[in-house]
C-alpha cells in the first residue's frame, strides 16, 4: 500500500499497538468485530483484512464503534481516501453503494420523510469519517485532501437539507422569488476552515446565512416574507446538521459569526449584510472573512458576495490602519497562551495552530489589497505566495509548512480516536503512547520533542511578525544585585544595599518582608529562568519607588502578587519590559487594596497594565459587546465550561479597567456605577443567549399556535441597584424573570417539554451560568426574593401572572422595589410590555395618608433591624439614620403618590433622574433637591470608596456628619408632614 511521506513519519509496528491493550481487551474487540461479521449473512471478510484492521480500530474507538455497526464497511475501507471520488450531492443521493464513487449529476432528492433524511446525512458522515481516520492513521492521505473532502462533506450536508426544506416547504409557503422571478436559495456562507476547505476531523462549522432580495413568497396556501421564510430554511438546516439523534450528529453548527452575533438576526438580506460590514464590520470581522465563501447558492449570489468581501477583507492601498488592530490581535492571541494549562492546547497554545494562521492571515490582511496573489482562502495556497512574493524568507515558510503538517496531524489523531473536538494533549501515560502511536511516532517521547521543536519555531515567528513597540528596561547592575540576593535570601545586609535609595518610613520592617518573601519556599522553588525573571522585575520594581510617597505600603501590597506569579513568571517578564506597566501598577495599589487582591487572586489581570490607553478608557456598553463576542468567538461554541471560564475572566479584566478609572478620577461616580451596569447588562444577555442556546439543543423550540419560537420571550428585570444604574464593584443582582410564552404549547424537539417548564428550566439554566464557582469565580450572586410570591412563587412569572399579582397582592414595599425596576436583557416587544405594565402600576392613584404610613413603618423595621450604626462603631452608610435608605423611600414615596398626576416621575428608574422629575413637577424646591443629589452621591462615591479599601459600610460619623444631619432632617420633615 502506498504511504504518505509528507511528514517522514512510519506506520507504528503492531506489536507496539498491541502493547496498550491487556490481552483480553485486544480479545473483546477482536469479538464483538466477529459477531457483527456473523450476524450479517453471506458477509466474508478474508482474515489478511481483518488482521490489518485490527491496527485500525485498536487506535480508533470511533472506528471500532462504527465497525461493529456496520461491519460491511470492512470489504474496502482500507481503501486509500486520497483515491476516493470527493464527496458530493449526486454521490450522496445515488445511494451507500456509490459513495467515494464517480456518479452522474442527474440524480435527484429521494422520497425520504424528515426522519429518513437525516438517518442517511449521518450515516454518509459517517462511512466518509471511517475512511478519513483510517487513511489518516494509515498515511494514505495527504493533509490538502483529507481536510477538503470534510469541507465538501459539509457543502454535501448543508445544500441536501436546503433541497429537502425548500421542496418541503414548496406546496405552503410556495417560492422565494427575485425582482427577475428567479427563485432564490437560502445563501450558505461557509466561514474559518470551513471556508478554506481546511476542516478537521470533528469541527464545528461556522456559517452566515443571507438571501438576495426581499419580498413575499408565491405560489403556496400560505405566504411569507422571504425574512420569515429564509429563517425557516436556516433553522431546518441546523436542526438537520446539529440535532445530536440516535445515528448521533452531522455537524455542530456554530452562527456565531453572523452580524451582531447571536443577538443579530439569524438570516440577513444582501444589502443589510453589506451595510453592516461597510458601516460596522470590525477588523477582527475582516479576519473572519478572509477565508469565507458561498458554499450554497448560485452564480449570481456568489459574485455578488464576493463583491462585498473583497473590498471589506483587502484595501487597494498598504493596509497601515490593520496594524494596530493586528497587533491587538496579537497581544489578545498572547494574552491567552500565557493562561495556565494552555501549554496543552496544540491550537490556542504557544505555537499552536492558531498562531501559524495568525502569521498567515495578518500578512494577507496587510499585503492582499495590493498582491491579489495572496488573496487565497487555504494556508497550504498562500504560504508558498508569501516565499515567492519575498513576505517571508524561504526557510521560515518551510519551518511553518512543516509545523502546520505537524500539528494537523496530532490534532486529527487527537480527534479521530473518539470523533471529540479537542485540541488538548493527554495527560495520562497510555494516551499519550496511543497518541504517538496515531501520529507514527515511536514514543511519547519523540512525539512530544518534534512538536515542541515546531511550536517554539512558530512562536519565534509569531512574536517577531509585528513589532509590539516595547523596550528592555531595568538597570543591569540593580538586576545583578538582585540576582546575589536570590542566591543568599537571608542576607539582610544585601537587601539593604539594594533597597536604600528609597525613602522608607520604616526600612527594617521593609527588609523583613522582602527577606520572608525571597526565602518562602515558593521562591526557592522556581526555576532558575523564574528567578532571573523576578531579579530583573525586582530591579525594575525598585527603580520606580525613589518618588513614591508611601513606598511602604505600595511594596506591600505588591508582595502578595509577586508571590501569586512564581509559577507563572511570564508575567513578571511583561511588567520588567513595561515600565510604564509597573507605575500603573504602583498607583492602583497605593490607591486601593482591593485592587491589589483582585490582581492576586487573578494575575492574568496583570495583562491589562500593559497598554494605558485601554486601562485608562474604560469600554462604552456596545465595545463590551463586541469584547466579549470576539473572545468567546474563539472557543468551541459547545464548550461552556470554557465560556464559562472566559465570561469571568472578561468581567474581572472590565472591573479592573472600570476601578482604575474610578481611583485616578477619570470616571465620576455616576460614570462608574453606568460602566458597571452596564457590564451586567453584556453579561446578563450572553447568558440568557447560551442558556437558549443549551435548551433548544436538549428540546427544542417552544412552540406558539404550532410554530416554532426561535426567539427567547424572556426578559430579565434588574431591581435594587442593577435597575437603578447604581450598581457597585461587589454587588450582587436583584432579579426577576418574566415570560411571554403561550401557556398551551410545546417544544418541538425529539425531548418536548411544555411551554412553561422550558421556560422555568431557562431560569434555572441562567442562575446556574451566574452564580456557579469555576476556576475563575461565579460572575454574580443573584437574589430573586423580589419574584411575585417570594421565594414560594414561580422561578419564572407570565406577564400577565406579575401584572395580576403587582395589581391584586403586592405589598407597598414591593411597589417601592418597583420603582426601580428596569429591564436588563430578553426580548425587546416584552421589554416594552413590560414598562407598561410598570407603569400602569406606579401610576395607580393612592391614598396618600396610607401610603406615608406604610413607607414609614417599613423604614422603621428596617432600621430596627439593619441599622449598624454606633457611637463607637461609626455611621451606617445604607441603614443609618440619614443615610441612603432615608433618600430612596422619600423618592419612592413621590414616585408612588404622585406618578399618576406626574407620569415623568416613574420614567427613569435610578434615584438621580426622579430627584430631577420631582423639581420639575414642582413637588420639591431646587435647594432641597441639589442638597439630596448631592449627599447621594457623595454617599454612594464613599461606598466605592469603602469597598476598594475593604473597608464595609461603616464610615467615621464626623466623615459625613453634614450631610447626615440635613438628610435626616429632610426625613423628619417628611415623615410629620401630613399628606396634601
Amino acid at each position: 500500500m502506498k504511504h504518505n511521506k509528507e511528514d517522514n513519519l512510519t506506520l507504528t509496528p503492531f506489536s507496539q499497538v498491541q502493547s496498550l491493550f491487556t490481552e483480553e481487551q485486544v480479545k473483546i474487540k477482536h469479538q464483538a468485530i466477529s459477531d457483527a461479521i456473523a450476524r450479517r449473512n453471506g458477509l466474508d471478510i478474508p482474515e489478511h483484512t481483518l488482521a490489518q484492521a485490527q491496527r485500525v480500530y485498536l487506535l480508533s474507538d470511533y472506528v471500532f464503534k462504527q465497525l461493529c455497526r456496520s461491519p460491511q464497511w470492512l470489504v474496502d475501507f482500507l481503501y486509500p481516501a486520497e483515491q476516493l471520488i470527493e464527496p458530493s450531492v449526486a454521490q450522496f443521493y445515488a445511494g451507500e453503494a456509490h459513495w467515494g464513487q464517480t456518479v452522474a449529476n442527474d440524480i435527484t432528492l429521494p422520497d425520504w420523510d424528515e426522519k429518513t433524511l437525516m438517518q442517511q446525512l449521518r450515516r454518509y458522515r459517517h462511512w466518509w469519517m471511517t475512511r478519513l481516520i483510517t487513511s489518516d492513521l494509515e498515511q494514505t492521505v495527504t493533509l490538502e485532501t483529507l481536510t477538503a473532502h470534510l469541507s465538501k462533506l459539509a457543502d454535501v450536508a448543508v445544500n441536501v437539507s436546503q433541497q429537502w426544506t425548500m421542496r418541503n416547504y414548496l406546496a405552503l409557503y410556495g417560492q422565494a422569488l427575485d425582482s427577475q422571478s428567479q427563485p432564490q436559495k437560502l445563501i450558505v456562507i461557509g466561514m474559518g476552515k470551513l471556508g478554506g476547505f481546511e476542516l478537521n476531523l470533528s469541527s464545528d462549522i461556522d456559517l452566515v446565512f443571507a438571501f438576495r432580495e426581499h419580498g413575499e413568497t408565491q405560489g403556496g396556501k400560505k405566504s411569507l416574507s422571504h425574512q420569515e421564510y429564509f429563517t425557516k430554511i436556516g433553522q431546518k438546516l441546523i436542526q438537520h446538521l446539529d440535532q445530536v439523534t440516535a445515528d448521533g450528529f452531522m455537524f455542530r453548527v456554530d452562527m456565531r459569526l453572523r452580524p451582531f452575533g447571536q443577538s443579530g438576526a439569524l438570516v440577513m438580506n444582501m444589502d443589510s449584510l453589506e451595510n453592516y460590514y461597510q458601516d460596522q464590520g470590525r477588523d477582527w470581522e475582516r479576519y473572519a472573512m478572509i477565508k469565507a465563501r458561498v458554499m450554497a447558492g448560485d452564480a449570481q449570489d456568489v459574485r455578488e458576495f464576493e463583491a462585498l468581501r473583497r473590498p471589506f477583507v483587502y484595501r487597494k492601498y498598504l493596509d497601515f490602519g490593520a496594524i494596530g488592530a493586528l497587533r491587538d490581535l496579537k497581544s489578545m492571541i498572547a494574552k491567552e497562551v500565557r493562561r495556565k494549562g494552555i501549554e496543552h492546547n496544540i491550537k490556542l497554545g504557544e505555537g499552536g495552530i492558531r498562531e501559524v494562521e495568525f502569521i498567515v492571515q495578518a500578512l494577507q490582511i496587510l499585503h492582499g489589497g495590493r498582491n491579489q496573489s495572496l488573496q487565497k482562502p487555504a494556508l497550504f495556497k498562500v504560504l508558498p505566495v508569501l516565499s515567492a512574493e519575498g513576505y517571508l524568507p524561504e526557510s521560515q515558510v518551510q519551518d511553518l509548512l512543516q509545523a502546520y503538517r505537524y500539528l494537523r496531524r496530532v490534532e486529527h489523531a487527537l480527534q479521530g480516536y473518539a470523533d471529540e473536538q479537542t485540541q488538548l494533549l493527554p495527560a495520562g501515560d497510555k494516551e499519550r503512547e496511543r497518541l504517538a502511536y496515531q501520529v507514527g511516532e515511536s514514543s511519547w517521547q519523540a512525539l512530544h520533542d518534534t512538536l515542541w521543536q515546531h511550536r517554539h519555531k512558530v512562536h519565534r515567528y509569531f512574536q517577531a511578525l509585528i513589532d509590539d513597540g516595547e523596550e528592555n528596561s531595568g538597570d543591569e547592575l540593580s538586576q545583578e544585585a538582585w540576582r546575589m540576593i536570590l542566591k543568599q535570601p537571608d542576607d539582610a545586609h544585601l537587601i539593604g544595599e539594594a533597597i536604600e535609595a528609597i525613602a522608607w518610613q520604616d526600612v527594617d520592617e521593609v527588609s523583613k518582608q522582602l527577606q520572608q518573601f525571597l526565602s518562602s519556599r515558593a521562591v526557592a522553588y522556581m526555576q532558575p529562568i523564574g528567578q532571573e525573571r523576578l531579579a530583573v522585575f525586582l530591579a525594575a520594581l525598585m527603580t520606580c519607588l525613589p518618588e513614591e510617597a508611601n513606598p511602604d505600603l505600595v511594596l506591600q501590597r505588591i508582595i502578595p502578587i509577586m508571590e501569586a506569579v512564581t509559577r507563572r513568571t511570564a508575567y513578571l517578564v511583561l511588567l520588567s519590559e513595561n515600565q510604564s506597566a509597573i507605575v500603573h501598577l504602583i498607583g492602583l495599589c497605593r490607591e486601593s487594596v482591593w485592587f491589589s487582591e483582585m490582581i492576586s487572586n487573578s494575575p492574568a489581570l496583570l495583562d491589562e497594565l500593559l497598554d494605558a490607553n485601554t486601562l485608562f478608557s474604560p469600554p462604552s456598553k456596545a465595545q463590551m459587546a463586541q469584547e466579549l463576542r470576539q473572545i468567546l468567538l474563539r472557543l468551541p461554541e459547545e464548550d461552556e465550561e470554557a465560556h464559562m471560564d472566559a465570561m469571568r475572566r472578561f468581567r474581572r479584566s472590565i472591573i479592573m479597567r472600570i476601578a482604575a478609572c474610578d481611583i485616578t478620577g477619570i470616571l465620576p461616580l455616576m460614570k462608574v456605577s453606568d460602566h458597571l451596569t452596564w457590564l451586567a447588562e453584556v453579561l446578563l444577555e450572553q447568558v440568557l443567549q447560551q442558556s437558549w442556546h443549551y435548551l433548544t439543543h436538549r428540546h427544542g423550540y417552544p412552540t406558539r399556535d404550532g410554530e416554532a419560537v426561535t426567539d427567547p420571550e424572556l426578559v430579565i428585570v434588574g431591581y435594587g441597584k442593577s435597575g437603578g444604574i447604581e450598581l457597585g464593584y461587589d454587588s450582587d443582582l436583584d432579579l426577576v424573570f418574566i415570560h411571554n410564552a403561550a401557556a398551551n404549547g410545546s417544544t418541538n424537539g425529539e425531548r418536548s417539554v411544555d411551554n412553561l417548564v422550558f421556560y422555568t428550566r431557562l431560569g434555572q439554566r441562567i442562575i446556574h451560568l451566574l452564580t456557579s464557582f469555576t476556576s475563575a469565580g461565579r460572575l454574580y450572586e443573584v437574589d430573586m426574593r423580589l419574584r411575585p410570591s417570594g421565594n414560594s412563587g414561580l422561578l419564572v412569572a407570565s406577564l400577565g401572572s406579575f401584572r395580576d399579582y403587582q395589581q391584586k397582592e403586592a405589598w407597598v414595599w414591593e411597589h417601592q422595589a418597583l420603582c426601580r425596576a428596569r429591564a436588563l436583557a430578553g426580548n425587546n416587544e416584552l421589554i416594552a410590555q413590560f414598562d407598561q405594565t410598570r407603569a400602569e402600576i406606579l401610576g395607580r392613584e393612592r391614598d396618600r395618608s396610607e401610603l406615608k404610613q406604610e413607607v414609614l413603618k417599613m423604614r422603621e423595621k428596617m432600621r430596627a433591624h439593619l441599622d449598624t450604626s454606633g457611637a463607637d462603631k461609626g455611621f451606617d452608610l445604607k441603614q443609618g439614620a440619614g443615610g441612603i435608605i432615608d433618600i430612596e423611600f422619600m423618592v419612592q414615596y413621590m414616585v408612588l403618590a404622585w406618578s399618576h398626576r406626574y407620569p415623568a416621575l416613574m420614567t427613569y428608574s435610578d434615584n438621580i433622574r426622579q430627584l430631577e422629575a420631582a423639581l420639575d413637577c414642582g413637588l420639591l424646591e431646587q435647594e432641597q433637591v441639589e442638597k439630596m443629589k448631592e449627599a447621594y452621591t457623595f454617599y454612594r462615591a464613599t461606598a466605592h470608596r469603602q469597598t476598594l479599601q475593604k473597608q464595609g459600610r461603616l464610615v467615621p460619623v464626623e466623615t459625613l456628619e453634614e450631610n447626615q444631619a440635613l438628610i435626616a432632617q429632610y426625613w423628619d420633615v417628611f415623615a410629620n408632614q401630613p399628606c396634601d
